[in-house]
């Protein structure tokens, strides 16, 4: 069980949870063809991906993980899982083409929701975090 100080489930952890619970919904929804999942969209989560992969480079540029109980350093883990998992998963993705009714575009898009909203959730941990609001 991972808790805090004040023995609350830490921020990361239900970063991971959300994410993992909205991952499986949209697999869900793609493999119903309730939503589609397009080229722009594709496009547009690789360049989320690659500015909050240049964002989190700056920060560790100017901050440095001296303790472990720094914000930093308490998101830094998930934020760079989801980060370069929303990359790789967006380019594997638009290279191999997604077809509405398969199972295996499905799981990956799944799987591509799971880190965008990790990438997300785990940035708002790191804010939520260095402005104090634990």
């Amino acid at each position: 069980m991972m808790c805090n100080c004040n023995c609350r489930w830490s921020c990361t952890l239900f970063a991971v949870i959300s994410a993992a619970i909205l991952g499986v919904v949209a697999a869900f929804l793609q493999i119903s063809g309730t939503i589609t999942v397009t080229a722009a969209f594709l496009w547009v989560t690789l360049g989320i991906g690659v500015v909050y992969l240049a964002g989190l480079t700056v920060a560790s540029t100017r901050c440095r993980c001296t303790n472990a109980t720094s914000c930093l350093c308490r998101a830094l883990d998930a934020l760079l899982a989801g980060v370069l998992g929303t990359i790789l998963l967006s380019l594997v993705l638009l290279a191999v083409g997604i077809v509405a009714t398969s199972v295996l575009s499905a799981v990956l898009v799944g799987v591509l929701v799971f880190f965008l909203w990790l990438t997300v959730a785990s940035a708002a941990c790191y804010v939520r975090c260095a402005a104090d609001c634990d």
